[in-house]
């Protein structure tokens, strides 16, 4: 072989081999995070029937899908949970015990995300002192934008708890004002928005996805759940409105959107207008987009699981997910745009059901009168509680001391009180939870939720099926059960290869997984485990 040649074979393996690299480390410019409010783990296979090829269908077939998910703590709220998606940690570690919590320094009740310094962006005509303050951990999209600080995130929301929570502090959240749905944010975060979004909230654009009726999108046989798609005290068939009592007394539009399908479709288009507007994913900067679904929680809780409402919102859900996925991809090129489905969490079963089979409901009102009412009976009369919040009850230690007891010693004592109430399967103290170490079981999962500055003194679990009892919804998901921890996961596009996964994950490690996928480090907090 002459000199030329050889130099020649040499410098084209070379150049294949540059190409090969360059392939293999090409990373997706747009990063699309969509959690539904609350979707159950067997939901996508068990309405798959009446789904159609485009939306759910699309990301399960052609995506990476992990159909056994669970979330590896208890008491799985909308906070919590977003707290562990945005960062990749269990709450022990990122501190997002629930959305308020009693504090020990000063007796208050504490609110993760209310500000009184940070204002309302304009456009907002309800409240909106919110910022991500009292955020722990950072969030994949915090690392993003420390790494690069060309690129962009955006999270929206109709909630703003969500919207911030998955956020983090960096990059902008935008959430739905509680009048007329208009997007807006807080000062903390940016000091304007885009006038895109100022003339789309003039124009009222928001409106035009209302619905006008809430009827069914199939017909009732096709209904998995049609025989339980009655709320109390209203009968709901398939010809007349699936209506909601919040529907008929709330005068603004915010209740219209929130409690029916119609708050998915407006976010999904609203996250297509700002795609475009914001030029995300455009350049080799790699930009985030969440979008929280609330409205899907919202019909949960409001509905119960076995409705039809409930069903049907998911059918809708469905369709709105075909056409944004036909949006973003209308080139046909799924390398550069990655899009990853999962949920905020499950829900239990519904406490009220039509078929006259009630599930238990816990009174926590009357739970803490007898507690106070048992430690005053033993150590004297004094406000020894703070409340209740969390599925813990938080001690007055001002109280306590001034009385000259043991807080460990009332925790104690508590907890053992507890264990005799109906429906209490688990009471465990803050001290057992911080003095030892669970590998397994239902006080592991207690204890990666326990956050010692934030979490109470003596936390329950309720036995399965029981709920809080309350007048605002039939359904929630605060327990360690699996009908609560169960999601769905799916990673689709950025050369991810489809398959179905049965090997059981934690939702944690999405976030690891995101990061490894942009190039970026972790989350300082998590675990740093990516999905198989």
């Amino acid at each position: 072989m002459n000199k030329l040649l050889r130099h020649s074979i040499i410098a084209i393996v070379a150049l294949i081999a540059t190409c090969g690299t360059a392939t293999a480390q090409q990373k997706p410019r747009l990063v699309i995070n969509i959690v539904v409010g609350t979707m159950r783990g067997d939901d996508l296979e068990r309405f798959e029937s009446n789904f159609t090829e485009g939306g759910f269908k699309r990301l399960i077939n052609g995506g990476r899908y992990f159909n056994n998910a669970y979330y590896k703590f208890a008491h799985c709220t909308a906070a919590t949970t977003l707290a562990t998606l945005s960062s990749g940690a269990q709450p022990a570690d990122h501190g997002v015990v629930g959305s308020h919590w009693w504090s020990y320094a000063d007796g208050s009740y504490t609110s993760l995300i209310e500000d009184n310094k940070s204002y309302p962006i304009p456009f907002s005509t309800g409240t909106g002192n919110y910022s991500a303050k009292r955020l722990v951990a950072p969030t994949m999209g915090d690392m993003l934008l420390m790494k690069s600080p060309e690129s962009k995130q955006y999270t929206i929301a109709i909630d703003p708890q969500s919207a911030i929570v998955m956020n983090g502090k960096a990059g902008v959240p935008l959430w739905a004002e509680t009048n007329k749905t208009y997007w807006t944010t807080a000062t903390s975060f940016t000091e304007t928005i885009p006038e895109w979004i100022k003339r789309y909230n003039s124009d009222d654009t928001n409106s035009d996805y209302a619905l006008s009726r809430w009827t069914p999108l199939y017909k009732a046989a096709m209904y998995k759940n049609s025989e339980v798609a009655v709320m109390e005290g209203i009968s709901n068939k398939a010809t007349k409105l699936l209506s909601d009592v919040n529907l008929n007394l709330d005068e603004s539009k915010y209740g219209a959107m929130c409690y029916t399908p119609a708050g998915n479709t407006m976010l999904l288009k609203f996250a297509e207008r700002l795609i475009a507007e914001e030029s995300l994913g455009i350049d080799d900067n790699t930009d985030i987009l969440n979008i929280c679904l609330d409205s899907a929680r919202y019909i949960a809780e409001t509905y119960g699981p076995e409705s039809m409402e409930y069903e049907d919102m998911l059918y809708r859900l469905d369709r709105d997910i075909n056409e944004f996925l036909t949006h973003i991809y209308g080139s046909g090129d799924t390398q550069n745009i990655v899009v990853t489905l999962t949920a905020a969490h499950g829900t239990s079963p519904s406490y009220n059901p039509v078929d006259g089979k009630e599930h238990e409901r816990f009174n926590t009102r009357q739970m803490e009168v007898m507690v106070n009412a048992y430690v005053c009976a033993h150590h004297g009369s004094s406000d020894y509680l703070l409340g209740f919040a969390n599925n813990a009850i938080y001690l007055n230690h001002k109280a306590i001391y001034e009385n000259k007891l043991s807080v460990e010693q009332i925790r104690d004592e508590v907890a053992i009180f507890l264990l005799q109430m109906r429906g209490v399967s688990t009471a465990r103290s803050a001290t057992a939870l911080r003095n030892s170490a669970f590998t397994e079981g239902r006080a592991a999962l207690m204890q990666r939720g326990f956050y010692a500055a934030r979490s109470g003194d003596v936390l329950i679990d309720l036995a399965p099926g029981w709920i809080i009892e309350s007048s605002d919804y039939r359904s929630s998901a605060t327990s360690g059960y699996i009908y609560d921890r169960h999601v769905p996961i799916v990673i689709y596009g950025g050369g991810m290869e489809s398959a179905t996964i049965e090997e059981r994950v934690d939702p944690a490690a999405l976030a690891t997984t995101i990061c490894e996928l942009i190039d970026i480090d972790t989350p300082w907090s998590s675990e740093g485990v990516t999905l198989p």
